[in-house]
């Protein structure tokens, strides 16, 4: 009976810390994402943070500094980087 008491008493502490650190995570996500910028046209292959306009997820990028392809990076180091723009080249043609 005291194992089972002991399983008990460690799955719930388990449930609290994950519910505890997600919460955490999704407050410094958020705090992260004011603090940067997306940064075009610097991106390896496979390496982008998010969607582009041909790809529908992250790491999906198929060529090196694809004009479409970003980075989250600090404000103010995008335009410092060689290459870095701060819109995609994708969406200036139009």
């Amino acid at each position: 009976m005291k194992k089972i008491n002991n399983l008990i008493e460690s799955a719930i502490t388990a449930f609290l810390m994950l519910a505890t650190t997600s919460t955490v995570m999704a407050d410094t996500h958020a705090s992260a994402k004011q603090d940067t910028e997306k940064c075009y046209g610097i991106v390896r292959a496979g390496m982008n943070d998010c969607a582009t306009a041909t790809q529908s997820c992250a790491g999906s990028a198929t060529t090196n500094n694809q004009p479409d392809a970003f980075v989250f990076t600090p404000k103010g180091l995008c335009e410092k980087i060689v290459g870095g723009v701060l819109k995609s080249k994708e969406s200036t043609k139009t």
